[in-house]
């Protein structure tokens, strides 16, 4: 017959092979190979919350014969460490490179961790002084969403060079080409192109699913979205939304939206209508074709207004 501390012990045995058994299906699931060699993992459509730990944007990596890169490191630390620790079971090559596609925190706030894989940090010239202009805002507005004990653990890490144009990393018969671009999303957008599967890691100037989000400029947006779709990839994999979809068709509604948002902030300058009123109501039907629309449209609007009025 089994004592009690033989029964405790045997229900804690059974528990930890369950714990252990989880763990490693997370870590086998976290990422998905999209194409041979290209691997994503897509994140929450929602706002950054402890329960999610900031993932909530699209990451990936890129395997070629000789080295790993990271495309984006995921919104916290522990996110950044569950990453590396699937990449780890996927491949042992070297993570040469972690690259950045911008500035905000659910794209970086793993960088440390990578960095101390050794990785170098990769981002677009403006990265690095746009990061340190908002490291304090950025810490105290994590420590909201993410809580003290997730938001203190991140160390805010800029990159260890910049691309200013284009630049082009051979992970080994596997060229990957990075493009920095004019102010559109934010003034630091970079995307990565994987020429051999013709996927485009776009970072946030693809969005799907997630209304977009303004924190560049509407013109310089809409300006360069021809030079995004001449872009020869098959695939996208957007900042926020479905791991790929077809390019470059998934950018369409994306473009519609922000193509009303002008045409309404327009009208409602010229009509002299005030900044009030025109957050409320501008291009608000194509937003509500999005989630999070509540939370961005507003936001959106303001910062249309705020470019346009001086057009």
């Amino acid at each position: 017959m089994i004592n009690a501390w033989t029964a405790v012990v045997l229900a804690f045995v059974l528990w930890y092979d369950a714990a252990i058994a989880l763990a490693a299906d997370r870590v086998a699931s976290f990422y998905s190979e999209v194409v041979p060699g290209v691997f994503v993992h897509e994140g929450e459509v929602a706002e950054t919350s402890a329960a999610n730990r900031g993932d909530i944007a699209n990451i990936g990596f890129v395997v070629g014969d000789d080295a790993v890169a990271v495309i984006d490191t995921g919104g916290s630390v522990t996110e950044a460490q569950e990453a590396l620790a699937a990449i780890r079971a996927i491949t042992d090559k070297p993570i040469a490179y972690a690259i950045n596609t911008h500035m905000h925190p659910d794209h970086l706030f793993g960088n440390q961790v990578f960095k101390a894989a050794g990785a170098r940090i990769i981002g677009h010239e403006r990265l690095a002084p746009a990061l340190a202009a908002r490291a304090e805002s950025y810490r105290a507005s994590m420590r909201e969403q993410l809580g003290p004990e997730l938001a203190d653990a991140v160390t805010i890490t800029p990159p260890d060079e910049g691309v200013s144009a284009e630049r082009t990393l051979d992970l080994g018969n596997r060229p990957l080409v990075l493009k920095a671009w004019d102010t559109a999303h934010t003034d630091n957008d970079l995307t990565v192109f994987d020429e051999r599967t013709r996927t485009l890691f776009a970072g946030d100037l693809v969005f799907m699913k997630h209304l977009p989000v303004l924190d560049g400029s509407l013109l310089g947006w809409l300006r360069q979205t021809p030079m995004l779709e001449a872009i020869p990839a098959e695939r996208v994999v957007p900042g926020h939304g479905p791991a790929t979809a077809p390019w470059p068709d998934a950018i369409e509604p994306q473009t519609a939206y922000l193509e009303a948002l002008a045409r309404d902030v327009r009208v409602a300058i010229a009509s002299g209508q005030r900044l009030s009123e025109t957050a409320e109501t501008a291009a608000k039907a194509e937003a509500e074709a999005f989630e999070l629309s509540e939370d961005y449209r507003r936001r959106n609007a303001t910062a249309a207004y705020a470019e346009l009025e001086w057009e």
